[in-house]
């Protein structure tokens, strides 16, 4: 029992001195020490075909990760780490054709991101990061919208949110 309690302490003491020293996060993040706010501009919809409710979702939807997966502060704008960007592309296509029709769509969302890192400026980037889902031909692109851009604009934020903050 005296072992299993040491232990305990020790995974303990070190979870908050990893914690403490603000540089890792238990998401994987690496964030430097002296970042103490981060801001998430608008990102407005400059596609083509416009879903009206994608802006709103893919803001708020960083926001969140930035909000739920480190201790930053969340400022308007100005932050230590910031994100500004737009969607450039909202697009469904045929991509498996079986005979003279589609036998499966997909919906693609891209979004060009401008990462300011105020700390640290060799980390800024500006990058354009693009996701897809496919569904059945035989469904109306309505009727299948909202749960596809929830699941491509999930995977947008994790892959800005890992190319801002998880060096691995």
């Amino acid at each position: 029992m005296r072992s299993k309690a040491k232990i305990a302490v020790l995974v303990l003491a070190l979870a908050f001195i990893c914690h403490g020293c603000g540089i890792y996060s238990f998401s994987g993040a690496s964030i430097p020490a002296e970042a103490k706010t981060v801001s998430v501009d608008y990102f407005p919809n400059h596609a083509q075909l416009v879903n009206p409710l994608l802006s709103n979702n893919l803001t708020n939807a960083l926001r969140d990760a930035m909000t739920n997966q480190t201790t930053l502060d969340m400022v308007e704008s100005g932050g230590d780490l910031s994100f500004e960007g737009e969607i450039t592309d909202y697009k469904t296509m045929p991509v498996a054709i079986t005979g003279q029709t589609a036998a499966m769509n997909r919906l693609t969302i891209t979004v060009r991101v401008r990462f300011s890192n105020r700390i640290d400026d060799t980390k800024d980037f500006e990058q354009t990061f693009s996701r897809y889902e496919d569904y059945p031909s035989d469904q109306d692109l309505n009727s299948v919208q909202e749960s596809l851009t929830t699941t491509i604009v999930d995977q947008l934020v994790e892959d800005i949110f890992n190319k801002a903050l998880v060096n691995w």
